[in-house]
Order: structure tokens, then C-alpha cells, then sequence
């Protein structure tokens, strides 16, 4: 399993992780399973969100008995510091936990930064140094969100959790955050496992689409959180190391480039419509 350390806060991660956003859809014992299939198959970086319903509950009864051995990323949509604390407190119980790896604002359209009046930046560094949590990230940060807000933070972001795929290479995002190290965590891929493209290389290289999909992302820099309840996809998703697409195949990758995701961060509205998806439970 490869590894990355993200930003300059000296944790290393591995570069395929578990997403735990659809374990909410699945039996609290299903979700155990499936979490320790992932650990025992080499996987130590699982991403959850308080915003993912019972996910971090379920990571929580599978996995504290290895927390040690373990790196854990969690999200708050708060936009106070009265619920950021919730939330965070919240995450520690339910995770069975006295501190997060990687704790990340969640807002869209939003982020807090030093100054601003709503206290949300300085209660995050507060938790850090206090020891709750270990490294700070962000999601959904454009570039034009980035460039107003990280500048001004006195920690830089660890991780950027956003879109990325052959469609959305994020190519001005990744120049900007390659600045201060942080590293682009990819989620989401659109209707592409029947392109051509991918098709052809799966072919050569006896693979699925999807890990032909994640084998680019991967060597493009991105760190992959598929997400999976089906125990083959989720192994299948951990065989992209055995092969490596050429640079030519790379390059058939990038012609497909539209520079546009599936949604806007930076549009009115897009923030609350991404934040109502989710059913935030206590």
C-alpha cells in the first residue's frame, strides 16, 4: 500500500483510504464488516463526516480497538462555535475517540478565518492545540474560496477534499495548494466507466474501469476515498498498485479534461443545497 504524508504535518496516510459516506445505508453490522475487511487489507486512512448520518458511530464500534493503528478524518458543516463544538465532541463520542487526525470545515462556500467575527478558525486551532484534534483541513475550497480565506490562516490545511475526476482535473486548484503542500483528497466520479478510454486500458491491463479510474487519480497525486459497500469493489479498488498507466495513456487522460464539475462551489446557493443533501444525526 502507498503512502503520502499530508501537508507539513507529518502524517502519513494511505493514498487509497475508505470513504464512509455509504456505511450510513447499510446495518451497523454489515458497516463492521466492512470496515474491517478494509483494515485487515492493509487500509489505515478511514474519511467520515458528521454530516454522514451514523457513520462515524459505526466506524466507532468496528475500529476503536485499533484507533492506535488507525488514521481518522472527520468533518463539521458548523457556522458557529457553538456547533462546532457539538460537533466535535459529538465526532469524539461516537468514534470512541479522545482526539481527530484530521478535522475539516465542511462548508462549501464557507470557511472561517482568523478575525472574522465568528470565532470558528480560532475554536479550531483552540481544539488543535489542546489536542483534540491533530491537522486541520478543508472541502470544496476553489481556488477563488482558497485565495480569500487560506492566506490568512496561521495553519495551513492538510487536505483539500474535493472533486476530482478525468472530467474535473482541477488543474488551477492543484497549482494553488501545491504551495503549501496540502493534499487534494478526490471524491466522486461521473458516469465514466463506459468511456472509451477507460474501457480500452482495462483491456490491456486486465483491470476493472474503476481501478483503471482511481490508478489515474492516484498518479496524478490525488489521495482516492472510494466509497463501496460491496466487499469485491472494495478489494478490487485496493488492486492499483500492481500496474502504472504510461505516460501516452496520461495524456489521454488529460485530453478529457472539461475543467467543469458536476457542481459549482462558488455559485449562490450550491453551499446550502450540498449541505441539505446530508442528514446530520446526533
Amino acid at each position: 500500500m502507498q503512502t503520502v504524508t499530508l501537508g507539513r504535518t507529518g502524517i502519513t496516510v494511505n493514498k487509497n483510504g475508505f470513504g464512509a459516506l455509504p456505511i450510513q445505508r447499510v446495518s451497523a453490522d454489515y458497516a463492521g464488516m466492512l470496515l474491517r475487511k478494509a483494515y485487515n487489507a492493509g487500509i489505515t486512512y478511514f474519511d467520515t463526516a458528521r454530516s454522514y448520518s451514523d457513520s462515524e458511530e459505526k466506524m466507532g464500534l468496528a475500529l476503536s480497538d485499533v484507533r492506535e493503528n488507525i488514521i481518522i478524518a472527520t468533518k463539521t458543516p458548523s457556522t458557529t462555535v457553538e456547533g462546532f463544538w457539538q460537533d466535535l465532541e459529538t465526532s469524539l463520542r461516537l468514534l470512541k475517540t479522545d482526539y481527530i487526525d484530521v478535522y475539516q470545515f465542511h462548508n462549501p462556500a464557507f470557511c472561517p478565518k482568523p478575525g472574522d467575527g465568528t470565532g470558528l478558525y480560532e475554536a479550531m486551532e483552540e481544539a488543535k492545540t489542546t489536542g483534540k484534534l491533530h491537522a486541520i483541513g478543508v472541502s470544496n475550497m476553489t481556488p477563488k474560496i482558497w485565495n480569500t480565506f487560506v492566506p490568512q490562516f496561521t495553519v495551513q490545511p492538510a487536505v483539500n477534499q474535493v472533486e476530482f475526476n478525468p472530467f474535473f482535473q482541477q488543474r488551477e486548484l492543484r497549482s494553488v495548494v501545491a504551495q503549501e503542500k496540502t493534499k487534494l483528497e478526490a471524491y466522486s466520479r461521473p458516469a465514466l466507466l463506459t468511456h472509451p478510454v477507460v474501457t480500452a486500458l482495462g483491456e490491456k491491463y486486465r483491470k476493472t474501469a474503476g481501478q483503471i479510474l482511481l490508478r489515474f487519480e492516484v498518479q496524478e497525486g490525488c489521495i482516492v476515498l472510494p466509497k463501496s459497500t460491496n466487499p469485491q469493489h472494495m478489494a478490487e479498488n485496493l488492486e492499483i498498485f500492481d500496474f502504472a498507466l504510461t505516460p501516452e495513456e496520461m495524456d489521454q487522460f488529460h485530453a478529457l479534461d472539461t475543467g467543469k464539475g458536476s457542481h459549482d462551489p462558488d455559485a449562490p446557493g450550491v453551499a446550502e443545497m450540498l449541505l441539505s443533501a446530508y442528514d446530520v444525526h446526533a
